[in-house]
C-alpha cells in the first residue's frame, strides 16, 4: 500500500506539471532558462520554498535541533530577514539589468573575466558540493521514512544507498534537463503545498503522541522536560553560538537568499517587479513558520525516541515512521521525494544555465550561436553533471553532521561571490581588477583556512569558523573599497535599465518588510535566555 501511494502521488505531480507546462516556450533561452519571464508571486514563493526545503533541511536541520534545540532556527528565521533585503534592495537592481544569472550581472558591472570566474566557481561548487549533498541526504531520508531496507529486501546499506541516489538523480534530471525552469517552478509549487501540509501534520501527530492525544499538552510536556532546548541563543559549544549571528551566520544567510543562483533564478523570471516582490516576501512569511516543520520535530524525537536514534541525522526519519499512519506514509514519502527532486532539479537547471549562458555562449562561441544550440549544450552539460553527482553522493556517508558540513563547505564560495556582488552595488568606483582578485584570493584564503594546518585546526571550531568567514568578508570588502578610491578605472558606475521588466514596485513592499523584521526580532526576544 505504501509503495502504491508513493508512486501514485509522485506520478500525479509529474502529470500535472506536464499538463500545466505543455504549451510553454522551451525553444528560446528566455523560455527555457527564465520561464519566459512569466512567473507570478505564488509560483515564485512556492519554488523558492521548495528549492530550499529539501532533505538537507528536513533531515539535517531536525538533526541539528535534536542536538541543540531551537537555537538552530537562525538558519530559518534569519532567512526571512534576508528575503526582505532581497525584495527591497537586490531584486529591483537585478530586474533593472534584465539578467538571467549573477555572473551576467557581474559582467555588466565589471567585465567578462568577472563573469567567467564567477560562473566557474558556481559550477564547480554546485557539482562538487551541493548536488551530491542533496542526493545523499535525500537517499538517507527516504531510507528511514519508507524503511526501504524492509520494503526492498536490500540488506546492504551501500547497495541501498547507491540505488536510491540513482533513482532520485534520474527522475530529477528529467524535470530539470527536459522541462526548463517553468517545469521546475510548477512542480516545486505542487510539492510545496504537500510538504507544508505533510510537515505540519507530522509535527501535530508527534506532539499528539507526546501529549497522549493532546498536541498542546504534548508541547508543554516536551518543553518542561527539555527547557534547555527552547533557548534561541546558543553558547560557544553549540552549532550556532549567539555571537556568530552577527558574522558568518548572517553572511551565509544573505548570500543564500540574495545572490545564490539556484535560489534566486526564479525571482529573475518574475513577470514584473511587483510580482517578484510579492513572491519573495510571501516566501519570507512562510520561512518564519518553518521551524514548526524543520526544528520542533527534532526536539520531539529527542523526547520520544532518543533510545532509537543512533545519530542525530536519523531523528526525523525515525519520528515520521513512528507517528505517521501507514496509509499516509506513501503520500508523505512522495512529498519528501518531491522536495528532494525540487532542490536537485533546481540546482541542475541553474548549473546548466550558468554553463550555457556564462561559459558556452559567452566564452566558447562568443555569442554567435542560435538559442537551440545553447539549450542543447546546456542539456548535455546538465546530464554529465547529474551523472557525476550521482557517482559522488554515496561517498558522503560517514559525516557526523550533514547540515554542519554543508554550511561549512558553502562558505568556500558564498563569501567571495557575495563580497563582489555587494561591493559592485554599493561602491560606484569598485574596479574589475579588484573584484577579480577578490574572487580568486578570497577562495584561496578560505581553502587554506579550511584544509591547511595549523589554520584548519582553528577553523574546525564552529564559532571560529563563522568569525573566520566574517573576517574574510570584511577583508575583501575593504580591499575593493580602497582600490576603488585609490586606483579608479574610470567614471562612477551607473546602472543601465534594460527595460525588459516592468519595474513598478508592489505598494505593500515596505509595510510587509517592516512587519517581517519586527516579527523576527520578537521571536528572538520571546525565546531569549541564557545561551546553552
Amino acid at each position: 500500500m505504501t509503495i502504491l501511494t508513493f508512486l501514485f502521488f509522485t506520478a500525479l505531480v509529474g502529470v500535472l506539471t506536464w499538463w500545466l507546462t505543455r504549451k510553454d516556450d522551451d525553444a528560446s533561452s528566455t523560455g527555457y532558462f527564465l520561464a519566459g519571464r512569466s512567473l507570478t508571486g505564488g509560483y515564485i514563493a512556492g519554488s523558492l520554498l521548495l528549492t530550499n526545503l529539501s532533505t538537507e533541511q528536513l533531515v539535517g536541520l531536525n538533526g541539528a535541533a535534536y542536538q541543540d534545540g531551537i537555537l538552530v532556527m537562525a538558519w530559518e528565521v534569519l532567512a526571512a530577514a534576508s528575503l526582505v533585503v532581497m525584495a527591497v534592495f537586490f531584486l529591483p537592481k537585478y530586474l533593472r539589468s534584465g539578467i538571467a544569472t549573477i555572473p551576467q550581472f557581474l559582467e555588466e558591472r565589471f567585465n567578462g573575466t568577472t563573469r567567467s570566474l564567477t560562473s566557474l566557481i558556481f559550477i564547480v561548487a554546485y557539482a562538487a558540493i551541493l548536488l551530491p549533498m542533496i542526493l545523499y541526504t535525500g537517499a538517507t531520508g527516504m531510507r528511514d521514512i519508507l524503511d526501504l531496507e524492509a520494503m526492498t529486501g536490500i540488506k546492504d546499506d551501500t547497495v541501498l544507498l547507491w540505488t536510491t541516489v540513482w533513482f532520485i538523480g534520474i527522475v530529477g534530471s528529467v524535470y530539470a534537463i527536459f522541462g526548463g525552469l517553468r517545469a521546475v517552478a510548477v512542480s516545486d509549487t505542487l510539492n510545496g503545498f504537500g510538504l507544508l501540509v505533510g510537515g505540519i501534520l507530522i509535527t501535530v501527530l508527534a506532539l499528539n503522541v507526546a501529549g497522549d492525544g493532546n498536541p498542546l499538552s504534548g508541547l508543554a510536556e516536551v518543553k518542561a522536560a527539555h527547557p534547555e532546548k527552547f533557548v534561541s541563543l546558543g553558547g560557544d559549544k553549540s552549532s550556532v553560538p549567539w555571537h556568530t549571528l552577527f558574522s558568518g551566520v548572517v553572511l551565509l544567510n544573505l548570500f543564500y537568499w540574495t545572490t545564490n543562483q539556484q535560489i534566486i533564478q526564479r525571482a529573475f523570471a518574475a513577470k514584473n517587479l511587483a510580482e517578484g516582490q510579492k513572491g519573495v516576501l510571501l516566501a519570507a512569511c512562510f520561512k518564519v513558520l518553518t521551524p514548526l516543520i524543520l526544528i520542533l520535530p527534532g526536539i520531539v524525537a529527542l523526547h520520544l525516541y532518543a533510545d532509537e536514534v543512533t545519530q542525530p541525522d536519523r531523528a526525523y526519519g525515525i519520528l515520521v515512521r513512528h507517528v505517521l499512519p501507514d496509509w499516509l506514509t506513501g503520500f508523505f514519502a512522495a512529498v519528501v521525494a518531491g522536495a528532494i527532486l525540487s532542490s536537485f532539479n533546481s540546482v541542475l537547471n541553474a548549473t546548466a544555465t550558468l554553463f550555457s549562458l556564462g561559459v558556452y555562449k559567452h566564452l566558447i562561441q562568443h555569442d554567435q550561436v542560435d538559442d537551440q544550440r545553447v539549450i542543447n549544450n546546456g542539456k548535455l552539460v546538465g546530464t554529465v553533471i547529474a551523472v557525476l553527482s550521482m557517482c559522488a553522493a554515496p561517498f558522503l556517508a560517514g559525516q557526523t553532521s550533514i547540515f554542519g558540513y554543508l554550511q561549512k563547505m558553502n562558505g568556500l564560495y558564498f563569501i567571495p561571490i557575495f563580497s563582489v556582488v555587494l561591493a559592485g552595488l554599493l561602491f560606484k568606483r569598485a574596479t574589475a581588477a579588484a573584484a577579480n582578485r577578490a574572487l580568486v584570493v578570497g577562495c584561496g584564503i578560505l581553502l587554506i583556512g579550511y584544509f591547511v594546518p595549523p589554520f584548519s585546526t582553528w577553523t574546525a571550531a564552529t564559532s571560529a569558523n563563522f568569525h573566520f568567514l566574517g573576517a574574510v568578508f570584511a577583508l575583501l570588502m575593504g580591499y575593493q573599497y580602497l582600490m576603488g578610491r585609490l586606483a579608479p578605472s574610470g567614471p562612477d558606475w551607473v546602472q543601465r535599465d534594460s527595460r525588459e521588466v516592468e519595474l513598478t514596485p508592489w505598494r505593500w513592499t515596505k509595510p510587509a518588510a517592516a512587519g517581517l523584521v519586527a516579527f523576527v526580532t520578537l521571536l528572538y526576544l520571546i525565546f531569549s535566555g541564557v545561551p546553552q
